[in-house]
Formats: structure tokens, sequence, C-alpha cells
């Protein structure tokens, strides 16, 4: 059994729409294909995988350092024990050979992506859903039936005034989520306060509001926006300043006693570590949002677990971003507190299954073997494409 090829094709996820610091308008994706020479019902295993927006697609790093490496290696040592499964393990060990530690950037989309694939082969040739999978190795064969989902939009849009902004969050209820989340930053603080009161209008209460400043503020301004938003009781207030700048976490948690969130941007163990470490965070009420396809995918994930562990923090405070498939497997198998969703964007990446409805703000998930990507008829049509 042998990885036969691994191809990778670079897409565009462009949309008009900003948050706080950057705009989609040139925004790429990176989709792969991992094909193996295991035969399943007739075909070819192949493994898929895709990085999560906000990031742009690595295709030309994959190409020059990291699928060579794995390609050029003696298939033997890219198997299992049994020599009849990939393992995922092995297979990350040899994408990184050669590389520098520290300077978790562009190389971790392009090495998270891949890994991605990889794992969907795995539990294909497993014949099992990857949550199932993922809870037989590490939680006791113990998976979580549904998923706690929140719908993430509110981003600014030209000429979306407050009445297309209720309209968006209406119709994010109506589909079944409980918590909406919107963006803040890139406008005054009394013109988001405004926004953030249009919402309120929709959803009832703060609980049911996430905001999401995308690292904008310095510590002055996030202090200012802490202050005015303390009266709401918001589900959390998202990442608002520099996501490297733990001082000012720190700092922002003596200000605003409300649940925090943030971690999407820190992209290893390392960095997880150091965020609780220095960052203010707090494991009764905050929440962490590492992305395992833009941080060196599943093996590094299951690491900033253990690493949340020996720090004392419960996988249930773990909600990640990118709103995909693979962090919902992730999520029910190794026992998460959520995960993202985008039902209004980034599609067709965005989403879960077909025919899977949100009830109560809960998701369930299909019972195919792998990540489930063929259960999305329109991500899959472009995802096969690869492999034909």
């Amino acid at each position: 059994m042998r990885i036969k090829e691994i191809r990778e094709q670079t897409v565009s996820i462009a949309s008009p729409i900003t948050n706080a610091y950057i705009d989609f308008s040139k925004m790429t994706c990176s989709v792969v294909a991992v094909i193996t020479d295991m035969i399943r019902d007739g075909k070819p295993v192949v493994g898929y995988g895709f990085n999560s927006n906000g990031r742009y697609g690595q295709g030309s790093l994959m190409r020059e350092r990291i699928i060579p490496r794995v390609m050029e290696a003696d298939p033997k040592s890219l198997a299992d024990e049994t020599g009849e499964n990939l393992d995922p393990f092995r297979i990350w060990d040899t994408m990184l050979k050669n590389e520098k530690p520290g300077g978790h950037g562009e190389r971790s989309v392009a090495v998270g992506t891949i890994d991605m694939a990889v794992w969907d082969a795995v539990a294909k040739m497993a014949g099992k859903p990857l949550y199932r999978l993922l809870a037989d190795r590490y939680r006791d064969g113990k998976a979580d039936s549904k998923v706690f989902v929140y719908a993430a939009g509110g981003y600014y849009y030209p000429g979306k005034d407050l009445t297309a902004l209720k309209n968006e969050m209406k119709k994010y209820r109506d589909m079944g989520y409980s918590v909406v989340k919107m963006k803040i930053g890139a406008a005054s603080l009394d013109e988001d306060i405004r926004r953030i009161e249009a919402v309120l209008e929709v959803v009832g209460e703060g609980k049911f509001l996430a905001v999401d400043a995308n690292g904008r503020f310095d510590l002055k301004t996030a202090i200012a926006y802490a202050d005015a938003m303390k009266q709401y009781g918001l589900f959390w207030y998202e990442e608002a300043g520099d996501p490297l700048d733990y001082e000012l976490q720190a700092e922002l948690s003596n200000h605003y006693p409300h649940p925090m969130a943030t971690g999407e941007n820190l992209f290893s163990h390392q960095d997880a570590r150091n965020l609780i470490r220095y960052g203010g965070m707090r494991p009764d009420r905050d929440w962490l949002q590492f992305d395992c396809a833009l941080s060196y995918g599943l093996v590094e994930y299951l690491r900033t677990l253990e690493v949340l562990k020996q720090y004392g923090w419960s996988t249930r405070r773990v909600v990640p971003h990118g709103g995909h498939q693979m962090s919902l497997n992730i999520a029910a198998g190794l026992h998460l507190g959520g995960n993202e969703s985008y039902p209004g964007v980034f599609q067709p990446f965005g989403g879960f299954a077909d025919g899977i409805s949100v009830e109560h703000g809960y998701v369930g998930l299909p019972d195919v073997p792998g990540v489930g990507f063929e259960t999305k008829k329109e991500l899959f049509a472009l995802m096969k494409k690869l492999s034909d």
C-alpha cells in the first residue's frame, strides 16, 4: 500500500465581504487529493483536504517542498505497523523533514491541508467515519452524536445597513442556529454598538451573540469596546488584539468579566502553550479556537489538546475556527465544545453534510467513511476533479 500521487489545485473563494482587518476579494484556497493504490469498491482510495478561509492557498509551497518529501520517501516508512493503512504521524514527520522549528506561518497551512487529506484516506481505509476512528483511538470509543455549532457572519459589506444585518441574523436563527457571530472593529465604536444592539433585537439576549474584532485593536481600543459591551453579556468577545500579543489579552481580562475567545491564528502547540501561560485566558469561561487545517493538521492538534490537558483546560472549551467538516469530525470524536459554521459565505467549503439540518444549535454527522466530503455534493464535485 502506498501513496501514488498528491495533487493540489488553487481555487478562488473571493467575496466582496470584509472584516476589521482584511477583505476577501482575492482570497484563495488549496484543494488536495492524496491518491493511494488501496482499492475499495473497485476504485483507489483517495483522501481529500482543503485549507480554511482567511489564509491563502499554499500550492507553490506544497509543490516545492512538502509533496516531494512524501513522494520521495520509502512507502513502507509512511505506512502503519500493519502495512495496510497510512500512518499520519509518520507522514507528518516526513512533511516537516529538514524544517527549522518556530516561525509557524504559511507552511503550517500547507502541511495542515495535506494532513486533512491523509486522515480522510486513513478513515476510508479503516471503513469508518473519521470521528468514530478518533473516538476509538483516543476516547474509549465514545463519540458525540451531535456538535454545537454557531453561525459566523455579520461581515461588513458595501451598502449593508442595519436592516440587512438583522435580516441576515434572522435567517441564521431560522436555519436552526441558536448563537450567531458578527464582525466589529471596521467601524467606529458608536456605530458598532448600534450594530450590536440591532442584532440583539433579533436574537433576544447577549448570550446568543458573539463578536469578533479579528485582531484589530490596540489595548486602549480593546478596553473601550470591553467597557461598552459589558452590559450585554455576550457569548464571547473574540480576538480583540493581535493574536501574538499575549500581554494585551491578559490585561484585557482584567477589564472584561465575560467570556473571550482567541486562537484561530496560532498555528502550533507551542503557540497554544504560550497563550495559556501568558495570555490571561480563564479556563472557566474563555474559549480557544485553534483550527487544525491552518495549524499543521490533526497530528499537531492532538499535541495541542495534550498541552491544554497539562494546564487544566477541558477540551470542551475548544471551538475551532473554520466551519468545515474536518473540525466537525474532530469535535465529535475528541469531545470538543463545538465548531464554527459559515452558512452564508465561503461556499462550497463552508457548511456540513447535505440533508443534515441544524437543530437547536446542534448538527449531526453522516455515517460514511472518512471526513464525509462525499455527502456535500457541490464540494465533492470540485474535489473529485483532482482525482479523475
